[in-house]
């Protein structure tokens, strides 16, 4: 009886023990699953809702570039492409063979199809064909149950209604790379590109806007069930430029096929009207990919295409410098507009003789004279009283030698020396340099774009600066106003008196540049011609006379160079003209800069809220 008590205790208090720990095991779950079902509730919905919903980024239309009067020269348009889906194909091999029978694929193209179907799921779109045609995409369409898992997808691509026209100012997009994608990630996003040339390069942050998000349910492995909600990005920035695409036309017609550069300003802003570059390339072919033939055929052609001359050209000045130099004596004080210089048709200094290009010289010449008649020996005299260091720092103030305003990225900054640079570079200054510098010869290498800000302030008396951007979203960007830029605090005098100059090498009997006059309704046109050897000349050539240079190779003859602005009494525009290996500046140039400024003045561009419709690229080659 005591043992069955005894025993009957101890199962009893092995009961409760086992009861207090089921029941504290039970209270435990209890409140976990109180803790999970009431108190995080809330994190655990959000948590199981991002299972469920997946927030992808969406690419954003990248902004549009258009000139001066909202005409579009860089815009997007819509761009059909073919995706291959694995998972909805037996036969991977047999769907692209099908498919090359219709839009032909190329081999490298066909192993890089293959090489990510293998490399990602089987549900992961893979890009088979990007740029469809209308024509393209309609076989794609009309044979679909030939093309198991083959879909055609809509997007965007960058459209240059112009084409070559204005290659060199608005540049060029291309694919992003892996280093743009490392500082950006939103750049891996399918139709992202990126600004490589020009405009699209200098404005690539503000022309690429904010990704837009779509939500989209995925089952377990991540596949797309169906689109939730989608938030569109924000489209990069619109961006206005001073350019006028009517204008611009006009100039590279007339450039037509030289290896040549051509700048128009307004004198008074700085803005850039037009701006080419002959010969150009065709700036879409970039977007989609160039092929090495295309690459080789550009980069074997002497006259180079890819290069922006207007702005990564550079040339000695020649005679077109010779305002400066002579701006440098005034300041100094070393020359008056009245002081005359006689030309014999040379200069001694030492045992060197610099000649004019005058075998006779020109006599006893004043200021106004010698610009005229481009007479060398007055401005090597001129040169040897200033000195290079006040010719170079004038030379400066004139923006020769000097980084511009302009937003373009492949801008050129030139030389201009001194007596500081030549003795960096281990060699002593002599007055040879300083004479032959006097007409715009020896070290001195100018752009095309320099040279057009030069007679803009020669014309305007102010420091403008030249600059491509006009608006930023419909709003007016500083630097419209002849008042935002300052004056370049010279003699009035003296710059008139170089106005006279430049005036008679146009419009007076005996100047240099008699091809450039123009009549158009009074307005009268003051310029400069210039032409830049590239190789000396012997001296017993010249004393002979038995030297043609027309007669070099091409690559051997001077450059020809012409600058201007107009109207005369009222300077509103300034224009260079640079023809590579051109030869003469008033034979080759100077026709050349008369018939863009008076298309200029037809147009009347600074004046105008409106312009006639351009052509279009695809117009021109009609």
């Amino acid at each position: 009886m005591k043992r069955d008590t005894k025993r009957v205790s101890v199962f009893t208090r092995r009961a409760l023990v086992l009861s207090g720990v089921q029941l504290a095991t039970f209270g435990a779950l209890a409140a976990k699953l109180y803790q999970l079902q009431v108190i995080d509730s809330d994190r655990y919905k959000l948590a199981a809702e991002s299972n469920r919903i997946s927030a992808r980024l969406i690419a954003p239309p990248r902004g549009r570039i258009v000139d001066r009067f909202g005409i579009a020269i860089a815009a997007n348009h819509m761009n059909w492409h073919a995706l291959l889906i694995a998972e909805q194909t037996d036969d991977v091999a047999a769907t692209l063979d099908n498919f090359s029978r219709l839009v032909p694929l190329a081999e490298h193209e066909r192993a890089r199809i293959e090489r990510e179907v293998r490399r990602h799921r089987r549900f992961i779109p893979v890009t088979v064909r990007e740029f469809l045609s209308w024509e393209e995409m309609a076989r794609i369409e009309v044979n679909a149950p030939d093309l198991p898992g083959i879909v055609v997808d809509a997007g965007t691509t960058r459209l240059y209604p112009f084409g070559p026209t204005l290659a060199h100012v608005v540049g060029y997009v291309a694919p992003p790379n892996e280093n743009d994608v490392a500082d950006d990630p939103t750049l891996a996003l399918p139709g992202m590109r990126v600004g490589r040339a020009g405009l699209e390069k200098a404005e690539d942050r503000s022309l690429r806007g904010r990704a837009g998000v779509v939500q989209l349910e995925v089952n377990a492995i991540g596949r797309v069930i169906r689109e939730l909600e989608r938030q569109d990005g924000v489209p990069g920035a619109e961006i206005g430029l001073t350019i006028d695409a009517g204008l611009q036309q006009a100039v590279v017609e007339r450039l037509g096929d030289e290896s040549a550069s051509a700048v128009v300003l307004d004198a008074q802003n700085g803005e850039v009207l037009a701006m080419a570059t002959s010969p150009s390339f065709d700036p879409s072919l970039f977007n989609s990919g160039v092929s090495q033939a295309q690459w080789i055929e550009w980069t074997k052609n002497r006259l180079t295409p890819l290069i922006n001359k207007a702005v990564a050209g550079v040339y000695p000045p020649g005679s077109t410098f010779k305002m400066v130099v002579a701006l440098s004596a005034l300041e100094a004080g070393v020359l008056s507009p009245t002081d005359r210089i006689f030309c014999p048709g040379y200069l001694d200094l030492g045992n060197m003789r610099f000649h004019c290009w005058r075998k006779g010289g020109h006599g006893s010449l004043d200021l106004r004279g010698a610009i005229k008649n481009s007479c060398d020996v007055f401005f090597y005299e001129t040169a040897r009283r200033a000195g290079i260091d006040r010719i170079a720092a004038m030379a400066e103030r004139f923006g020769l030698g000097v980084k511009l305003g302009i937003e373009l990225p492949e801008q050129r900054r030139g030389l201009v020396p001194n007596r500081a640079w030549r003795i960096a570079h281990g060699y002593r200054w002599n007055m040879g340099d300083t004479v032959v510098h006097g007409i715009g010869q020896g070290f001195l290498q100018i752009t095309p774009l320099q040279l057009a800000t030069m007679v803009a302030r020669i014309a305007s008396g102010r420091a403008v600066q030249p600059h491509l951007v006009r608006t930023v979203n419909g709003v007016l960007q500083p630097g419209s106003s002849a008042s935002d830029w300052p004056e370049l605090a010279l003699h009035p005098h003296w710059l008139e008196a170089v106005r006279a100059g430049m005036w008679a090498v146009v419009n007076e009997p005996g100047g240099t540049a008699p091809l450039a006059r123009i009549n158009f309704n009074g307005v009268e046109l003051a310029g400069k011609t210039g032409s830049t050897q590239i190789r000396r000349v012997a001296r017993e050539l010249r004393e002979h006379g038995n030297f043609n240079s027309a007669r070099l190779p091409w690559e051997f003859r001077p450059h020809a160079l012409f600058v201007a602005f107009a109207p005369f009494e009222a300077p509103r525009y300034a224009l260079s003209v640079v023809v590579e290996h051109g030869n003469a500046g008033a034979e080759a140039a100077a026709p050349i800069a008369r018939d863009i400024m008076l298309e200029v003045l037809r147009r009347n561009p600074a004046e105008r809220q409106n312009a006639p419709q351009p052509r279009l690229a695809e117009e021109s080659h009609a």
